[in-house]
């Protein structure tokens, strides 16, 4: 039951002490992901964009740990205002691989860097 580090730099670098996500016993915990363009650093602007570049984060960690959006068991998007949600559910909904994942969302306070957006996910290896 060893504990491996997940690290890309497909997706922004972890801001704090955590790591993009943890490997073991075949599952994937990926820690959440922002619309941080990974070359920049920065947050790129409007809810569709941010979105969208959570999403590609969280592909490039996903890839990076080996498993695919086809292995995601469980998301949780965290939102700042749940007015965004049909917006945010379209642009999930496109990469998503089905059958979709379970799934909570929540409005939040604030998101670190001002996000309007963050996804995490679990994924587990095909066996």
């Amino acid at each position: 039951m060893t504990r491996q580090v997940v690290s890309t730099a497909g997706a922004p670098a972890a801001i704090g002490p955590y790591s993009q996500a943890i490997a073991i016993d075949g599952f994937v915990f990926c820690s959440g992901q922002a619309g941080l363009d990974p070359i920049t650093g920065q947050l790129v602007s409007g809810i569709e964009d941010q979105t969208e570049r959570t999403m590609l984060n969280l592909e490039a960690v996903l890839a990076a740990a080996g498993v695919s959006m086809a292995d995601v068991v469980k998301t949780t998007i965290f939102l700042t205002d749940l007015a965004s949600f049909s917006l945010v559910n379209a642009i999930y909904s496109r990469h998503i691989v089905g059958p979709a994942p379970a799934r909570s969302t929540v409005q939040v306070a604030a998101l670190p860097r001002s996000a309007l957006v963050e996804i995490e996910a679990i994924a587990r290896r095909a066996s």
